[in-house]
C-alpha cells in the first residue's frame, strides 16, 4: 500500500467515526429501553456488492417494533436479526415499487402468517402511474387469488382464515396526505420527485418525536422542505455522487441538494443511508458538501445500527 492509499484509509476510518453515532445494541437488537429507537434494517442500493441490505427502516417504540418503512431486499432477514414482531406492527410504508424498496415485503408477510397477529394491518404506498402500478395494483398482482404471483397469500386480502387483512391506502400526487393514525402515532405522506417513478415521503409523528424518511427523490420540490420542518431524525438517501447527470440525476439528489434541504429543515439529526458504491467512493468528500449547508449532527447508516432522537 503507498503512503498516499494509506493517508486515504485512515481519513475514512476517521470520517466514520466523527459522524457516525449508533445506540447502543446487542446481536443487531436495539436498547428496550422506553422511548423511540430508529433502526436502520438496510443502508445499501439495488446492487448486491457492499453486504448491506436494501432499504428499510423500523421504528421502536417503548420495545415494540412499530412501523416499518420500506423492505427492499435483505430487509426480511434483518427484520429477524432485529428481533421485531409482526404481530406488534402498526403500519408499513412502501415509499415506492423498486425492487430495493419492496422485494422482501412478500417474504416478511409470509413468516408474519406464523405470528399470533389478529388484528389487520394498514399499509400505504404511491398511486401508479405509466409501467409503474400503485400500491393497491401491486397487491391484487401479487397476491390475487385468481392470477396473483403469490395466490396462496391472498387471505391477506380478504382476511379469511384468520389472516390478517392488508388495508392499504394509495398516496395522490398533491398536498400530504393521513395514511394512518392511532392515539400512539400518526403518518403523513407526501409524493416527491423521483423521475418517472411514483414515489412518497413519510412523516411519522409518536410524541413530541418526529421521524422523516425522505425517499428516493431529487430534491426538486420545495413543498418537501415544509412537509420534514420540526423532524427529530430526517433520513435522506446518499445515493449519487456530487457529478451525477442523466437519468442518475433526475431520480437523487446529490449532495450538495441533500446538504442544503437539511440545511432548511434544521432537523435533530440526519441520517445519511441508502448508500451504494458510487456514493460511498468519495465518502468524506459528499459528507463535506452536505455539511457546508447543515451544521447539525449527521449518522452515516448501516444495518442494523440503531439512531435515538
Amino acid at each position: 500500500m503507498t503512503i498516499r492509499s494509506f493517508i486515504k484509509v485512515v481519513t475514512l476510518i476517521i470520517v466514520v467515526a466523527v459522524f457516525s453515532t449508533a445506540c447502543t445494541r446487542s446481536n443487531g437488537t436495539c436498547s428496550q429501553d422506553d422511548g423511540v429507537i430508529l433502526q436502520i434494517l438496510g443502508s445499501g442500493g439495488p446492487i448486491a456488492d457492499d453486504s448491506r441490505a436494501s432499504s428499510g427502516y423500523l421504528i421502536w417504540v417503548d420495545g415494540d417494533s412499530r412501523v416499518l418503512i420500506d423492505a427492499g431486499g435483505g430487509t426480511f432477514l434483518r427484520f429477524g436479526e432485529a428481533g421485531a414482531s409482526f404481530a406488534k406492527l402498526d403500519f408499513i410504508g412502501l415509499s415506492h415499487l423498486h425492487t430495493d424498496h419492496s422485494a422482501d415485503f412478500p417474504a416478511l408477510l409470509k413468516s408474519g402468517n406464523f405470528s399470533d397477529r389478529d388484528r389487520p394491518l394498514p399499509i400505504a404506498g404511491p398511486d401508479g402511474d405509466g409501467i409503474f402500478p400503485g400500491l393497491k395494483q401491486y397487491l391484487r398482482a401479487t397476491f390475487n387469488a385468481e392470477d396473483g404471483a403469490y395466490a396462496y397469500l391472498s387471505s391477506f386480502l380478504d382476511g379469511t382464515n384468520d389472516t390478517p387483512m392488508l388495508t392499504p391506502r394509495e398516496v395522490a400526487a398533491g398536498e400530504p396526505a393521513v395514511v394512518y393514525t392511532s392515539e400512539a402515532l400518526s403518518v403523513d405522506a407526501l409524493h416527491v420527485p423521483h423521475g418517472i417513478v411514483p414515489s412518497v415521503a413519510f412523516r411519522v409523528v409518536i410524541g413530541d418525536q418526529v421521524l422523516v424518511f425522505a425517499s428516493d427523490q431529487n430534491g426538486d420540490d420545495p413543498s418537501f422542505v415544509d412537509f420534514a420542518k420540526g423532524a427529530s431524525i430526517l433520513v435522506m438517501h446518499m445515493v449519487v455522487p456530487q457529478d451525477v447527470a442523466g437519468v442518475g440525476r433526475r431520480l437523487h439528489a446529490p449532495p450538495s441538494v441533500i446538504g442544503d434541504i437539511a440545511g432548511k429543515v434544521a432537523p435533530g439529526k440526519l441520517v445519511l443511508s441508502h448508500f451504494m458504491a458510487r456514493s460511498l467512493r468519495e465518502l468524506e468528500q459528499n459528507v463535506a458538501l452536505v455539511r457546508k449547508s447543515y451544521q447539525g449532527e449527521i449518522v452515516l447508516a448501516e444495518d442494523l445500527a440503531c439512531v435515538t432522537p
